[in-house]
């Protein structure tokens, strides 16, 4: 008798316990419809350069490029460099700026092999590597 008071008492308790988690279950779901789905790479911009891919607008180039295969430059403030993702790209007489600071590249343009590139108040000089001045004030430097 004893065998089957232990036995009931088995099989009710095991019936409890699913119940239980099967109503836990349903109650943590989410509807299918509320969740985003996130697809990797589908982060293109308007001209459908992958910024999760490491491309960029170029409006020098006209193309997607990867700027950090560019120039690097680092902030300089105070007679102390600081290491910031800048950079600059060349093409021909023309120079394209990708400043931490700037959401716009810049593209600066020089006269005659030699010079220095020149927009408004910026200018890059070729020396020990490169120096951006803005308003005669050195900003960025870098090899």
């Amino acid at each position: 008798m004893k065998k089957i008071i232990l036995l009931a008492s088995i099989v009710i308790l095991a019936f409890s316990c699913a119940k239980k988690v099967s109503q836990e279950n349903k109650d943590s779901k989410e509807p299918e419809q509320s969740k985003t789905e996130i697809k990797v790479g589908a982060d293109s911009d308007t001209h459908g350069c992958k910024a999760s891919a490491g491309y960029t607008w170029s409006d020098l180039k006209k193309e997607c490029i990867r700027i950090f295969d560019g120039t690097k430059l680092s902030h300089y403030d105070d007679g102390k460099a600081y290491t910031t993702a800048s950079y600059v790209v060349f093409d021909g007489n023309k120079a394209e700026l990708f400043l931490d600071t700037q959401k716009e590249s810049i593209i600066l343009e020089r006269k005659s092999e030699g010079d220095s590139w020149k927009k408004d108040d910026l200018e890059l000089i070729p020396w020990k590597g490169y120096v951006l001045k803005k308003a005669g004030k050195i900003i960025y430097s870098g090899e």
